[in-house]
C-alpha cells in the first residue's frame, strides 16, 4: 500500500462482493458448509445447530405481531413480545418464551438443538414437542399465519397441548418448497 492509498470504509466493501453485514456473512457461511456437508453425504440436521438470533417485529399491532419469514432454519428471539419464532423443516412455529412448567425463560441450547427449561431441566424439541423434564406437555404455541413474505403471531391464541391438542397441533405455517 503506497502512502497515496486510501484505506477502505464499509462503503468500499461493495465492490469486493462480500456480505456488508455478519449476519448476512454467517447465513451464507451457513449455507455454503450444508451445501458441501450434503454433497459429501452427511446429513446437515445432525450436523449443524439452528442458528439463534433476536428479532423485533416489523409491526406490533395489538395482539397481532408480525416478522418476516425467517430464510432458514432457525431461532429467533423476540424478548420484548416473550416470543419464540422458529423455522424447521419446512415450518414457522411461534412459542410462549416461557416454559410450560412454571414459566421460566426458556433457552436454546445449540448442542443439543433442543429447548431447555434452567430451572428444572425440562427439554423440546424445535417444534416444542416435549422431551423429558418436569414439565407436562409441548412449549405453548401462538397461532400464526402467512402473510405475503411474512408471519404474523397472534398473542391471543396460545395453545396449550394438554388442554387444545387440536389447536396446538394446527398452530404454524407450513412453507413451500
Amino acid at each position: 500500500m503506497s502512502p497515496n492509498d486510501t484505506v477502505p470504509t464499509s462503503d468500499d466493501c461493495e465492490a469486493c462482493g462480500l456480505s456488508a453485514s455478519r449476519r448476512e456473512f454467517i447465513r451464507e457461511l451457513s449455507l455454503t458448509v450444508a451445501s458441501v456437508l450434503a454433497t459429501l453425504g452427511v446429513g446437515t440436521r445432525a450436523a449443524a445447530a439452528l442458528p439463534v438470533s433476536g428479532v423485533d417485529a416489523l409491526v406490533r399491532q395489538g395482539s397481532r405481531h408480525t416478522y418476516p419469514i425467517p430464510v432458514e432454519d432457525g431461532v429467533e428471539i423476540d424478548r420484548k413480545a416473550e416470543i419464540i419464532l422458529v423455522r424447521w423443516e419446512g415450518a414457522v412455529y411461534a412459542f410462549n418464551l416461557s416454559c410450560p412448567h412454571q414459566r421460566t425463560a426458556l433457552r436454546w441450547i445449540n448442542k443439543d438443538r433442543r429447548f431447555k427449561c434452567p430451572k428444572h431441566n425440562s427439554r423440546y424439541e424445535p417444534d416444542g414437542t416435549f422431551v423429558d423434564g418436569r414439565a407436562t406437555r409441548g412449549m405453548d404455541r401462538f397461532d400464526v399465519a402467512r402473510e405475503g413474505t411474512n408471519v404474523v403471531v397472534n398473542v391471543d391464541a396460545m395453545h396449550k397441548e394438554d388442554v387444545d391438542q387440536a389447536g396446538w397441533t394446527a398452530a404454524f405455517v407450513r412453507l413451500e418448497s
